[in-house]
């Protein structure tokens, strides 16, 4: 059963490694397929050279997963320390967050994975021990390729933690300058009573009411009294009327006398009135893509806001009947939406198998694969089931164990040529380019080197009539009489010097030129005539 907010293995490809999504909705088609709409989560295989080099320095920086490769990981980040092949498996659990939404069917889903935020009191030889267990701590965009860290990071460590001075003692002062430490905003120890208090905050709505009866903008934005008096009783107008009772000694008469100054009533407006319609708009449309990322929607949307003003107004804006609508709608929606959808197990055989089940351990059935090839991630010689992996003239294949980590964790188990081969340049999946192909081809161990005899040049060139190399080349797999060439070449052998030999071995693009020996010219053969009848000799 997968439900809204599960983190969820996608195949796309057979021979691929599974994608990692985070299912956001469930939407029913009208043929009655399921579809899920899912955030997009990256590998390490999946971005570029430039942003992991960018991964690896940011983790140098923030004391996270990638600090155990470069060195520092023990003395900054008190991990345990780890062999060579954890700091190479560690790198197939991390992930990068994107917000890149995607439609994919339901019945694609191979299973559930578990992804968390990254922090820095976690013990990363966790994420190994347990299964389908990753962690994310950066950021990846797809259109701009840029990695970003997560702004919704919990700083947590000794070095964010408060410095707290010892207590002082009963008989001790306290000798620090207060009005340096903070800033005495309120009296509550006043000589107002709060009736008269209360007087005052009302006298302080009427001037702001006022005052916005005068403004030109105001009037326009607020052209109603009642809109202008609600507008007053926002509490910026209660803030400036109790920070002028501070100012002025919790004196009603000097209070009252700067609120309305000479050249007019105080105005006091807040976000909810200095932003327009217009950016309102803006604000909700970005908030509906980006969510509380403020940082984002002042960026991409509003960046003549400051970062201040985009929090405080989202906040005045959540009191507002425009977010309790908004709200209603989107919960009507939801309901309309299916929650959890089931997807049977995929039983499926993979299209990659190379044996099929119930053959001999160890033994490669497959057609064109070589018996007793190990696995290219664990070197075991034995699987019940193996699986082909990689280029198919590479002949490669791992075993039932590492093909599953393969798709879920998009690597190989221990670190290999093939692999290492094509970590170097784009970062990409194995193999995606050029150069990591012609990497791949330079595998040693299973180099093999074709040199022919001496006999079978002479035969390309001795044996035209049989061997038909023109035809040979464009039926590469039709078989040639062996035995008849042989024949050919054995009986022309005895008429060619050792002189000869040697050249047409060395030269195979020469016709070879074979002088045949004449035969001897036949005596005259006598014929010995009767006795009546007189000798006849025959001549040429």
């Amino acid at each position: 059963m997968y439900r809204v907010g599960d983190y969820v293995y996608f195949e796309n490809s057979s021979s691929n490694p599974y994608l990692i999504r985070r299912i956001e909705e469930l939407n029913k088609t009208a043929n009655g397929n399921v579809e899920a709409k899912v955030v997009c989560l990256f590998r390490r295989r999946d971005i570029s050279a430039n942003l992991n080099t960018l991964a690896d320095s940011n983790a140098t920086s923030h004391s996270y997963v990638c600090v155990c490769i470069l060195g520092d990981f023990e003395e900054e980040s008190k991990q345990p320390s780890m062999l060579e092949q954890q700091k190479h498996q560690l790198k197939h659990r991390e992930l990068f967050l994107s917000r890149q939404f995607e439609s994919l069917p339901a019945t694609h889903i191979r299973g559930k994975c578990n992804v968390t935020l990254l922090n820095e009191t976690d013990v990363l030889t966790g994420y190994l021990e347990r299964e389908d267990c990753f962690f994310y701590s950066l950021v990846f965009d797809p259109v701009q390729k840029t990695l970003l860290a997560d702004q919704g990071e919990i700083r947590v460590g000794s070095k964010y933690q408060a410095e707290i001075p010892d207590k002082l003692d009963e008989v001790d002062s306290d000798s620090r300058v207060q009005e340096k430490l903070e800033t005495k905003v309120w009296d509550p120890n006043n000589q107002l009573k709060d009736p008269q208090i209360d007087q005052f905050l009302v006298v302080a709505r009427a001037v702001g009411t006022f005052a916005r009866a005068l403004d030109c903008s105001s009037s326009i934005r607020q052209p109603s009294l009642h809109m202008s008096a609600a507008a007053a009783s926002r509490d910026i107008t209660l803030f400036h009327a109790m920070d002028t009772l501070q100012k002025n000694g919790y004196d009603l008469a000097k209070a009252m006398s700067t609120l309305v100054p000479q050249g007019g009533p105080v105005l006091c407006r807040d976000e909810m009135e200095e932003w327009s319609a217009s950016e309102a708009m803006l604000f909700e449309e970005a908030l509906e893509k980006y969510g509380k990322d403020f940082n984002d929607i002042r960026q991409d949307f509003l960046p003549w806001k400051s970062l201040a003003s985009v929090v405080q107004f989202y906040y005045m804006w959540k009191t507002t009947d425009r977010y309790i609508q908004q709200k209603r709608l989107k919960a009507a929606e939801a309901d309309s939406k299916l929650k959890q959808v089931y997807i049977p197990t995929y039983t499926k055989p993979n299209p990659n198998q190379i044996s099929a089940p119930g053959s001999k351990p160890g033994m490669n059935g497959a057609t064109g694969y070589q018996k007793g090839l190990s696995c290219e991630s664990c070197h075991t010689a034995q699987s019940q089931q193996w699986y082909a992996w990689g280029p198919p003239n590479m002949q490669c294949r791992l075993c039932a164990s590492c093909w599953i980590y393969w798709k879920k964790y998009g690597g190989l188990k221990t670190p290999t040529q093939l692999e290492g081969a094509t970590r170097t340049g784009s970062g990409m999946s194995p193999f995606t380019s050029s150069a990591g192909r012609a990497k791949l081809l330079a595998k040693n161990r299973q180099t093999f080197i074709l040199q022919t005899t001496k006999l079978t040049r002479i035969a390309r060139r001795v044996c035209q009539d049989i061997l038909q190399s023109h035809r040979a080349a464009r039926r590469p797999y039709a078989s040639i009489n062996a035995n008849a060439v042989k024949a050919e070449c054995e009986a022309l052998r005895k008429h060619l010097t050792q002189a000869e030999m040697r050249r047409a071995a060395r030269k195979p693009h020469l016709p070879v030129r074979i002088k045949l020996p004449v035969p001897p010219r036949p005596l005259p053969v006598p014929i010995i005539p009767s006795s009546t009848s007189e000798p006849i000799v025959l001549e040429d």
